[in-house]
């Protein structure tokens, strides 16, 4: 019951609500992406949904386009700003996906939504993380965001698949908030992006 409406209530609730609490600093980040990304403030990203099926993911853009000498992306560590670094480590790149969430793309509690490339690596298991709406923030993320290994973090989705409920997505939610005020787990062991999945047998 609580899936299939109280979920879609309380995510439209909470997703105008913090529209509404959080207008100013949008605005103030989204004009200063605006001159430093030369008038690209957002980035998107085709990113599968429930299901598995795609839909377009909104983010701040923390890190601007700058190509070596072949014509290829240099890599983040490179590409990220210092006013990427501030919006990445207090999670406000984050605050466009509301309007993903009212869209009933995401919700606000659920596993995150990946990269399209990664939908054939998963095994069985890990490809149920799908059954449910990806999510702002999920289990994963409060327990340890970008500081956990590929392996964890899908064990992780899927528990939150088998055990959802309000009270767990309300202590998600408050977990997340701790985590954002401590500033933890923000990079994964010294890289300041998540490195690629590379399908089970790689991270074997």
């Amino acid at each position: 019951m609580y899936i299939s409406f109280g979920k879609r209530l309380v995510d439209i609730i909470l997703a105008l609500v913090l529209i509404i609490l959080t207008s100013p600093i949008f605005i103030i980040v989204a004009f200063a992406l605006f001159f430093l990304n030369n008038a690209s403030p957002f980035f998107f990203q085709r990113r599968p949904g429930l299901h598995g099926d795609i839909f377009r993911l909104i983010k701040f853009k923390t890190m601007t386009d700058v190509f070596d000498g072949q014509g290829n992306l240099l890599d983040d560590e490179k590409r990220l700003t210092d006013f990427g670094k501030i919006v990445r480590k207090t999670s406000l790149d984050e605050l466009p996906q509301f309007w993903n969430v009212l869209k009933g793309e995401m919700s606000i509690v659920g596993p995150r939504p990946l990269l399209e490339e990664y939908l054939s690596l998963y095994s069985e298991s890990q490809a149920r993380r799908h059954a449910v709406k990806p999510g702002i923030t999920g289990w994963a993320q409060a327990n340890g965001r970008n500081n956990v290994d590929w392996k964890k973090r899908f064990e992780m989705d899927v528990w939150y698949v088998d055990n959802v409920s309000f009270m767990l997505d309300l202590k998600i939610i408050l977990l997340t908030v701790q985590k954002i005020f401590k500033r933890e787990g923000v990079n994964y062991q010294g890289h300041v992006t998540m490195p690629k999945f590379k399908g089970n047998k790689a991270e074997s």
